[in-house]
């Protein structure tokens, strides 16, 4: 009687310990959680702000608050043309021209 009560004991405590499954038990056979995609870092075209030009025709451009001139990067674009109104900018073979000013500007009278 007592090797019964002493084995019934050891049985207990073997089947109260803590035990986690390696995939979730109510889940259909073979299936296996989806893995997480890494999502590339989006990176916006830069925002032109400002064109300031010299006396002698040299330019620079302020684009995402900070002065650049030509040639110079601003958030992995490159700043290839200034004129007095739009910048060119460039990445990856793709160029974009950014406006000094929108096309949906309306005009009040007074």
């Amino acid at each position: 009687m007592v090797k019964f009560s002493f084995i019934s004991v050891i049985l207990m405590m073997l089947t109260t310990g803590v035990t986690q499954a390696s995939q979730d038990p109510t889940a259909p056979l073979g299936w296996s959680a989806p893995t997480k995609k890494q999502t590339a870092k989006r990176s916006y075209v830069p925002t032109l702000q400002s064109i300031l030009c010299d006396e002698a025709d040299t330019c620079t451009a302020i684009l995402n608050d900070v002065s650049i001139g030509l040639g110079g990067k601003v958030s992995g674009y490159t700043l290839t043309h200034i004129q007095d109104d739009f910048v060119t900018v460039s990445r990856g073979g793709k160029q974009w021209r950014l406006e000094l000013f929108a096309d949906n500007i309306k005009i009040i009278e007074r």
